[in-house]
C-alpha cells in the first residue's frame, strides 16, 4: 500500500517538473531565470565611447565609472 502512494507522489513530481520546464521553455529560458546578462543600451555605449576619447584612461576605471565589466568596456571600444 505505501509503495502505490510513493508512486502516485513520483508521479505527481515528474508532472510538476515537466509543467515548469514547459513554462519556462515558452519564456524562453531554460532555467525560469533569464539566460545571460542585459545587454549595455546604447546611450551607454556612446558614453563610454565618448569619455575613452575625450579624456582616455583605463578600462577599469571606466568600468567602474559606468558600473559595467572591463571586459564589456573592451568590447565597446572594439565595435
Amino acid at each position: 500500500m505505501l509503495s502505490v502512494f510513493s508512486e502516485f507522489e513520483r508521479a505527481i513530481i515528474v508532472e510538476r517538473v515537466r509543467s515548469g520546464m514547459a513554462r519556462a521553455k515558452a519564456k524562453g529560458t531554460r532555467s525560469g531565470k533569464a539566460s545571460g546578462r542585459p545587454a549595455i543600451d546604447w546611450q551607454k555605449k556612446a558614453a563610454i565611447k565618448a569619455v575613452h576619447a575625450a579624456e582616455g584612461g583605463s578600462l577599469r576605471k571606466l568600468a567602474a565609472r559606468f558600473h559595467v565589466s572591463p571586459e564589456s568596456v573592451r568590447q565597446v571600444l572594439a565595435s
